[in-house]
């Protein structure tokens, strides 16, 4: 029994003093994000500064800078929020939509998409057809990875499978590729390597609409989430219907990864990176996890699109390039890490 006054837990993370350090840190985090936000609006080619606003070429600067920046903003939160769920669901830090080829059938639908035509079929069918391809993909690689296992794939199944699942329509990509018409070629490679160039207004509101809907929804699945943490079975003694949970979840995560796909393209390691920061710095409890990760993955990816665009100025690198910097080393790091804890055998 313990005494009375004293901590209930030593790191304070039921005390007030606790609480009163994670608002410091989201109040330093919205003060750094806005900051971020702002020079990236200052950041171009030249350098930074702010474009004459009263030349009709300084306004349309400004205006593609915006533009990008929401275009960032959409599908880095859409990517960051994906990640957080499938970490969650699969309670591995490894996971994310990349990863487990969640993103390589999205893109598979997006390219026989951009292939087949122009007009109302490719700006409004688009994210439509990345997210049947998606969730298409997910069903394969569950189903591959269950194989011999009861119907309960593990982690490591289930990355080997997407990793192969991804390969394999990464190859039908390319020869797509291949046999497209020049005009056809240029459009699928440069949306392959990952571009934040904004799309028609009416794309950019139907994607607004259906990443608010899958953020909206995992949010609200936030508190499942955290049961689920603790794992399946535990969940389940608390009342949790558990399965039910996981298929919704792993949907609204797909849905967010096929729209950031359609949306920009092959952008990947942002859903592995932005929540693991955000779960070191602000914990675990998806309630605020899942928004915060969403503004991080949104501001580290507008932050990304700024380096591209200066780095090699007046060379613009693909902002995929970019995160795939970022994200190869950090991706080995917790993989050394996991290897380290035994977590393969």
């Amino acid at each position: 029994m313990g005494m009375k006054g004293s901590p209930i837990c030593a790191d304070n993370s039921f005390t007030g003093k606790g609480k009163v350090r994670t608002t410091v840190r989201i109040v330093l985090f919205f003060a750094a994000l806005l900051l971020l936000l702002a020079l990236s609006m200052l950041l171009g080619p030249s350098g930074i500064g702010i474009p004459d606003m009263q030349s009709p070429s300084g306004n349309a600067i400004l205006s593609l800078r915006f533009s990008r920046l929401l275009m960032g903003m959409m599908t880095g939160a859409a990517l960051s929020a994906s990640g957080v769920v499938f970490q969650a669901l699969l309670r591995n830090p490894l996971a994310e939509p990349y990863v487990l080829g969640v993103s390589g059938g999205a893109g598979l639908g997006a390219t026989l998409t951009i292939l087949a035509g122009s007009g109302l079929l490719t700006t409004l069918g688009l994210p439509v057809v990345a997210f049947i391809s998606a969730v298409l993909t997910l069903m394969v690689v569950y189903g591959i990875a269950s194989q011999g296992s009861s119907g309960q794939p593990s982690v490591y199944s289930l990355i080997l499978s997407g990793v192969i699942v991804s390969s394999i329509c990464s190859s039908i990509v390319m020869f797509l590729v291949s046999t497209a018409s020049v005009e056809g070629m240029h459009n699928v490679i440069w949306w392959m390597l990952g571009s934040l160039q904004p799309v028609t207004a009416s794309q950019q509101l139907l994607s607004a609409g259906l990443i608010f809907a899958g953020l909206g929804g995992i949010w609200i699945l936030s508190p499942q989430l955290n049961a689920l943490a603790l794992g399946r079975e535990m969940a389940h003694y608390q009342g949790l219907r558990a399965d039910f949970v996981i298929v919704i979840g792993l949907l609204f995560a797909t849905l967010l990864a096929a729209t950031a796909v359609s949306l920009s393209g092959m952008i990947g390691f942002v859903g592995l990176i932005v929540p693991h920061v955000m779960r070191a710095l602000f914990g675990p409890d998806h309630r605020k996890l899942v928004p915060l990760a969403a503004l991080g993955g949104g501001a580290f990816l507008v932050l990304c699109d700024a380096v591209a665009r200066t780095l090699l100025a007046p060379i613009e690198i693909p902002v995929g390039v970019v995160t795939a910097l970022a994200g190869g080393p950090f991706f080995l790091i917790i993989l050394q890490r996991r290897m380290k804890q035994a977590w393969i055998a």
